[in-house]
């Protein structure tokens, strides 16, 4: 919390770059003069200090720039980064920020040069915000767009551009976010999908964040015929890259969880029923992670995915230093994976992992010549096309994730339900006062003041 508010105070005495071709820092419609042109009022989540959310309500956004769209959202959820934010470990989240990076709707208005979709069309919007012209984005590198984050820490802090993302602080350029009635949409020919009849939202939403972070995770990580695969996380990222690795041929997926999040495991095998898995919480003083992985694939696995993050520290030495300031990150997962893998396996890293981090066993992976890859955060825009037609194809089922559906109201009491990973709740489909009729296949909408 002190550093996000030092890096606050420092970006504003340096100020912001020039590069961004959209208007940036928008993330409360409350502290923007003009932010809306008739007067009327929306509902939003907003993040209100350290594990607090609330609804509130705020100005609606409006078209601003000339590739603008403002969305009518009828779908959002919660994602396990989210909670970092929730934590309030995120640089530059400032209370009244509206939080969410995964929502779809339907387009109420658009600007004078945007292309591709028009009013009325249902739509899902991209988590990272793509201008679509710098070489970045001329690659499909989408979330490394050098044309919508002004923000300097992050510059100075990574060295490189990171793309604007919705919902995710002004360290990713104070954008609002999805968790509400409306939104807008920088750049919306590039960062927004249409729908198709045979896709509703329940489907269509997901593939906003979590089917590309967990299918580029997968291929750019490099997965192929018969790779044993060990993955951290079963969270519903982990769950994707358990049913992509498969899909990609690995022979063995071993996934690897705990704590009050080990009943995850179980779920995930309910729906994939030749993953193998491993409870971390079930072994003895003498057992780790490592030991129980090489006596299930002797010499090691071939591939380690992170699908966890690195806030949540297993020790006292990395739970006191990340208390204090001294690492943003755990470095405990990765570590394990390190010593998991074969001599020259492959280790990718897709869980959010902020700053820095102790005590990194950066000597096993020269000496063993393993093969470490930040995957980044997906350039969802270069998946979701393919993603969507094999949720047309039905080769993949976004629903199989989906344990819950909750009105937008009931979002405060989603955080806290979430965090706890309360037993049962894997991914959540969130409805406003626009959402469509329900599809048949989704869960039927709860009240969480009914649940415990």
């Amino acid at each position: 919390m002190a550093a996000s508010q030092i890096a606050n105070l420092v970006e504003g005495f340096v100020g912001h770059d020039d590069n961004a071709n959209v208007t940036t820092d928008i993330s409360n419609t409350n502290k923007v003069e003009g932010a809306q042109d008739t007067g009327e009022k929306i509902k939003a989540t907003v993040w209100a200090g350290k594990n607090k959310v609330e609804i509130v309500d705020m100005p609606k956004p409006r078209v601003i720039d000339r590739r603008d769209a403002v969305i009518k959202v009828t779908g959002s959820t919660i994602c396990g980064s989210d909670l970092h934010l929730y934590h309030g470990v995120i640089p530059q989240l400032e209370k009244g920020d509206v939080l969410g990076h995964e929502f779809c709707g339907v387009v109420e208005s658009i600007a004078p040069d945007v292309s591709g979709c028009k009013v009325g069309d249902r739509v899902v919007a991209s988590f990272p915000i793509a201008c679509g012209q710098c070489r970045n984005c001329q690659m499909e590198l989408t979330s490394a767009c050098e044309r919508t984050n002004s923000n300097t820490i992050t510059n100075a802090m990574y060295g490189k551009r990171t793309s604007g993302i919705f919902g995710y602080s002004h360290f990713t350029g104070g954008f609002a976010g999805g968790q509400a009635e409306y939104v807008r949409v920088p750049n919306a020919d590039v960062n927004l999908l249409v729908l198709p009849e045979d896709v509703p939202d329940e489907k269509g939403l997901y593939l906003s964040d979590v089917l590309a972070t967990a299918y580029h995770c997968v291929v750019d990580t490099g997965v192929k015929e018969g790779d044993t695969v060990a993955v951290w996380g079963a969270g519903p990222i982990g769950q994707m890259v358990v049913e992509f690795s498969f899909q990609q041929g690995a022979s063995r997926v071993i996934l690897v969880d705990g704590g009050n999040g080990a009943w995850r495991l179980e779920f995930v095998k309910s729906k994939i029923h030749n993953v193998e898995t491993l409870n971390f919480t079930d072994l003895t003083r003498r057992e780790s992670v490592t030991s129980k992985l090489k006596e299930m694939v002797p010499g090691g696995v071939d591939v380690a995915l992170e699908c966890a993050a690195g806030e949540y520290a297993k020790g006292w030495t990395h739970y006191l230093e990340m208390l204090s300031g001294a690492e943003t990150d755990t470095s405990e997962i990765l570590n394990e994976m390190i010593t998991s893998v074969r001599p020259f396996g492959r280790i990718g890293v897709t869980g959010v992992y902020a700053g820095y981090t102790n005590h990194f066993n950066i000597g096993a992976i020269m000496q063993t010549g393993i093969r470490f890859i930040g995957n980044g955060q997906a350039p969802v825009q270069k998946y979701w096309k393919h993603l969507l037609e094999l949720i047309r194809e039905q080769k993949i089922n976004p629903l199989d994730m989906v344990t819950h559906v909750v009105q937008l109201t009931d979002v405060p009491k989603l955080y806290k339900l979430f965090e706890q990973r309360t037993t049962g709740m894997q991914k959540v489909f969130v409805r406003t006062r626009h959402s469509l009729p329900p599809s048949p296949e989704a869960p039927a909408l709860i009240d969480l003041a009914n649940v415990a």
